[in-house]
């Protein structure tokens, strides 16, 4: 019987211990792991293509891997690092920047037929699969486009969308420049991208009141954009806000420039972002 105690807690001590020593290697194995996680590189400078609604979309996403998220959207024809200025003062701040080639442009394939909608819904899609929750989204031109159609059709994804020489109807432009700029419906062949932009967005005001995001509707003091019609798209968010940068014009104050980097970074301290 003796022996049989004896046996019994030895067998005991044996699997007490080994299940003592497994459960501190578990743990020690965690916390190397969740030291080398805190050690490591937090910082991501990537360049990324991902596909949404059928299409593939470069980006580049570079940040702090915990900063708050801020989407960059180029002008008609254009590609990410036209805003890498932009992209380097957010960086610098601590957000984590996604700079996007807009669908057929960029290193993305070209294509037979554009549509705002179309690249509203890319984002749109682009925000849910990478699961961004409401980003700040900041567009140029036809960015600035997109980013206001992507509120029209979804209204609250976006913290805040800030627009610089966005229009909602192609008759937002200046009306020198729209009644030039028109007479290409005339011609035969027109690019795409040209042609997109002959006829769309088809926004309306009455739909400006439906963004309830924070809304920045910038424009340069000589812009390609109407003032008026700028005025009156922020004048129509219920939380927008005109600024209007003087001596600059339609890309000026974006395109290898610090300006709108600047301006970026007060807002988003204006609205606690």
């Amino acid at each position: 019987m003796k022996m049989l105690g004896t046996f019994l807690l030895n067998h005991y001590i044996d699997n007490h211990m080994r299940n003592h020593h497994t459960y501190l290697f578990t743990l020690l194995v965690a916390v190397a792991l969740l030291f080398a996680n805190c050690s490591g590189k937090t910082h991501i400078d990537e360049l990324r293509n991902i596909d949404v609604n059928g299409v593939n979309i470069v980006y580049q996403v570079k940040g702090n891997h915990h900063g708050q998220p801020v989407i960059l959207l180029h002008g008609n024809g254009g590609k990410h690092d036209d805003l890498s200025v932009m992209v380097n003062q957010l960086d610098s701040a601590g957000y984590l920047v996604y700079a996007l080639d807009s669908r057929g442009q960029g290193a993305n394939a070209p294509l037979s037929e554009y549509h705002y909608t179309d690249m509203a819904e890319d984002v749109f899609a682009f925000i849910q699969t990478l699961h961004l929750g409401h980003p700040a989204i900041f567009g140029w031109s036809d960015g600035g486009n997109i980013a206001l159609q992507l509120e029209v059709l979804h209204p609250g994804t976006a913290y805040a969308i800030i627009a610089s020489g966005a229009n909602i109807f192609p008759e937002g432009l200046t009306p020198d420049l729209w009644a030039e700029f028109s007479q290409l419906k005339l011609q035969d062949s027109v690019p795409a991208l040209t042609r997109m932009m002959l006829y769309e967005p088809q926004m309306t005001f009455c739909e400006m009141q439906t963004i309830p995001c924070h809304a920045l509707i910038v424009a340069g003091e000589h812009d390609l954009i109407d003032s008026a019609h700028t005025r009156a798209i922020a004048e129509h968010i219920p939380q927008g806000k005109a600024l209007f940068i003087p001596g600059e014009d339609h890309g000026s104050h974006i395109y290898k420039s610090p300006v709108m980097g600047k301006v970026l970074l007060e807002y988003f301290q204006e609205i606690n972002y």
